[in-house]
């Protein structure tokens, strides 16, 4: 087995591997990953066996730290259904070695959680305990699972009824200006923070993956009260992206919004993922966020984080 750096001539490889994955996702594409290739320095691996593409790794460097991936949600080996655990173990012995031959001291890791995964993909997880790797961070996210809903409390249906009454017209747009906008109001008002995104960056992504990219708002009057941003996955749907005005809060907004995507629009998936709660590294829960999160149904997912030092 041996391990070859990816380079863009490997582009049409990496992202026909990745399309056929049981773990592959459309923001390990390349054409998602280089979009913000000026913030990280790649260093994407791909593992081959008898010149056999046989498992990716998407990483980025920081000095001698080698990340999986800090440009996305989370990262990890992305391999077929042909992977096994034996496999999955030379993989290990495989990048310790281009590591020690690179002199990384250590690898972080973010791990898929599993309800993105098409088939069971979870070989990653026992060889990162196998090599004593460390958990060392743990997200909450919340996640509706439409083969057990969990039924929203009364007190919530009876809001979003109202809401139904406040003239609220639920749109589908591809202009993100608008929305970006209200999302970097809301973030610098309560967290002092901005939108990873920019509206420019979010629309290259959209034309670039207009099957997995979709922008919802919630208007009044052809003003924008609140917006979700979600990711289309396989079998689960993620935002992204959700902000609610200050108007929009008084009315119910971003309920009746998000209600529209999980009761209506997106019935025919396994899993609605409104994403992570925690801050600080896992240590800080928003409980506030959380609470919303689960008035819908939703439950708890680990994003597990890892440290492999060499």
């Amino acid at each position: 087995m041996k391990i070859k750096k990816y380079n863009l001539n490997s582009k049409d490889i990496w992202n026909n591997f990745n399309k056929n994955a049981k773990n592959g996702l459309f923001m390990f594409d390349r054409n998602y990953m280089d979009y913000h290739s000026d913030r990280f320095m790649d260093n994407s691996l791909m593992f081959y066996e008898d010149e056999k593409l046989i498992a990716l790794l998407p990483c980025n460097v920081v000095e001698n730290i080698l990340y999986s991936h800090q440009g996305l949600t989370f990262g990890g080996f992305i391999v077929n259904e042909n992977m096994k655990q034996g496999k999955m173990l030379e993989c290990f012995e495989v990048l310790k070695e281009y590591m020690k031959e690179n002199n990384f001291k250590k690898l972080i890791y973010k791990s898929i959680p599993y309800i993105y995964h098409k088939i069971p993909a979870q070989e990653d997880l026992y060889a990162l305990f196998r090599n004593n790797a460390k958990l060392f961070r743990r997200d909450i996210a919340s996640v509706v699972d439409y083969g057990n809903m969990v039924r929203i409390n009364s007190k919530k249906r009876n809001k979003i009824n109202k809401s139904k009454k406040s003239g609220i017209d639920i749109v589908y747009s591809d202009k993100f200006r608008d929305f970006i906008n209200l999302e970097n109001e809301i973030l610098s008002k309560y967290h002092n923070t901005k939108a990873v995104h920019t509206s420019d960056e979010m629309e290259y992504l959209k034309l670039s993956f207009s099957n997995n990219i979709h922008l919802y708002e919630a208007r009044q009057s052809s003003q924008i009260l609140a917006g979700v941003v979600v990711y289309e996955y396989d079998n689960v749907i993620h935002t992204q992206y959700m902000a609610n005005s200050d108007e929009g809060r008084k009315i119910g907004a971003l309920d009746l919004l998000i209600d529209f995507l999980i009761n209506e629009k997106y019935t025919d998936r396994k899993y609605f993922d409104f994403g992570i709660s925690t801050e600080n590294g896992g240590q800080f829960l928003n409980h506030g966020l959380i609470s919303q999160k689960e008035e819908f149904g939703g439950r708890g997912v680990i994003y597990d984080f890892y440290e492999l030092c060499i």
